[in-house]
């Protein structure tokens, strides 16, 4: 074969080969997952939707005075049941009817339901930035629960690795005869028993990551990995200055405000429309055959004036007392309403600084435990110390380990109930 044709058939089956591509994993931030999950959440597209609803009627509130506009078209027949006879009969024949009728009633109740209309319209949006809110701390608090776990991962693995390296250093001295078989069996059941932890901590962190990833929309068949650490400082949280600045924004003291108002509205309504006077105008035309000169035009004010509704005991004015009694009632539920908010957020505040204590008494627990095991390990190496008192000196640097993991999520879940309770942004809170 010709030297150029030898080498343009290797290079076209250089090219030609399948390449085999290694796609680098989904990185997912704090940012993007919040995204994504507010994204595909199902509860709040449903409540998007009641939103949009909401918004429309808000936005056409001419609808509760426009008029009512009704349609006829008919046709009849007629025939005389007797001829000949000593009356006149009205003679055969068919008849088309077409007619157009328009009314319109104003009542002093109107104005009253437009605000509710719009009231209406405001619940909703807050029912669903509420909503989104809440989705979103949820999802902070799940991810920030994944990097936790992934860290408790390395934990146990580091665990795992000090495990074997002691079970070779026990293997070794048992062959060159200066451990006993007891110290070697121990060994190798402490390897086996972290080893286990390790396995069984992978287990639940797949698990829960693929919940995660679903309530993303992400494929569970893609590779992912979650960009995030676990960061906290001392915050120094004043309630009583966060009661005052932030209670009244409170998704439930609001709805409760604007409850009030739309009862109110929905009492005047009541009371306007039920005892003062309407008045309602009506125009009616009619086409008898399409005959011009057949045609009939009418038209008619109304004035309606209700009376028992002025009588005390009756049911008009029965339903005018309940509507003033839920007012009542719904103040009540304010007051209870903001009560049980002050109470909660100076719980939160003081629990945030008992958490606060846990971390630095957990961060002192990791120092104390890592020299423990230090020294119990120089004591097992020199004979003064057995292999089951150093395996409890490693479970007590692991169990230090993952206290602390587990004190830094806590205050940082109770930093974001805070921000719920506030309705405030965590970040905005820590700032």
């Amino acid at each position: 074969m010709h030297p150029g044709l030898f080498l343009r058939v290797l290079l076209c089956a250089h090219f030609l080969s399948p390449v085999v591509l290694h796609a680098s994993p989904l990185t997912i931030t704090l940012d993007e997952a919040v995204s994504r999950g507010i994204e595909n959440n199902l509860s709040l597209k449903k409540s998007l939707i009641d939103l949009s609803t909401a918004e429309y009627s808000a936005n056409r509130l001419w609808s509760e005075v426009f008029p009512s506009i009704n349609g006829t078209l008919g046709a009849s027949y007629s025939s005389a049941l007797f001829s000949g006879s000593g009356f006149e009969m009205n003679r055969d024949g068919a008849n088309l009817n077409a007619g157009l009728g328009i009314s319109l009633t104003f009542n002093a109740g109107i104005p009253h339901a437009v605000k509710n209309i719009k009231l209406a319209y405001q619940a909703r949006l807050l029912s669903y930035e509420d909503a989104r809110n809440q989705l979103e701390i949820q999802l902070t608090k799940s991810f920030y629960g994944l990097i936790a776990d992934r860290e408790n991962l390395s934990v146990l693995a580091d665990m795992l690795r000090l495990a074997q390296l002691q079970h070779e250093k026990n293997q070794v001295a048992f062959n060159n005869g200066l451990a006993g078989e007891l110290t070697l069996l121990q060994s190798r059941l402490g390897m086996e028993n972290a080893r286990y932890s390790l396995s069984a901590a992978n287990s639940s962190y797949a698990n829960q990551f693929g919940e995660f990833l679903a309530q993303l929309g992400v494929s569970l068949d893609s590779e992912a990995e979650l960009d995030g650490e676990i960061k906290i400082e001392k915050e120094e949280l004043d309630a009583e200055r966060l009661i005052r600045e932030n209670i009244s924004r409170r998704p439930d003291i609001v709805s409760r405000r604007r409850e009030i108002e739309r009862l109110e509205n929905a009492e005047r309504q009541l009371a306007l429309s039920g005892r003062a006077p309407s008045l309602r105008l009506s125009a009616d035309w009619n086409s008898r055959s399409f005959d011009p000169f057949a045609d009939t035009l009418s038209g008619s004010a109304t004035v309606n004036i209700p009376v028992d509704p002025w009588i005390r005991g009756t049911g008009r004015s029965q339903s005018l007392q309940a509507a003033k009694a839920e007012i009542d009632k719904a103040r009540l539920d304010l007051q209870n309403a903001e009560e049980s908010a002050v109470i909660q957020i100076r719980s939160l505040a003081a629990n945030l600084r008992n958490s606060w204590d846990s971390v630095e008494i957990a961060r002192l627990s990791i120092g104390v435990a890592e020299r423990g095991y230090e020294l119990t390990d120089q004591g097992f190496r020199n004979g003064t110390v057995n292999s089951l008192a150093l395996e409890d000196a490693r479970n007590n640097l692991v169990s230090a380990r993952q206290r602390l993991l587990q004190s830094e999520l806590s205050y940082l879940n109770m930093i974001l109930d805070m921000s719920a309770a506030l309705n405030v942004s965590w970040k905005d809170l820590l700032k």
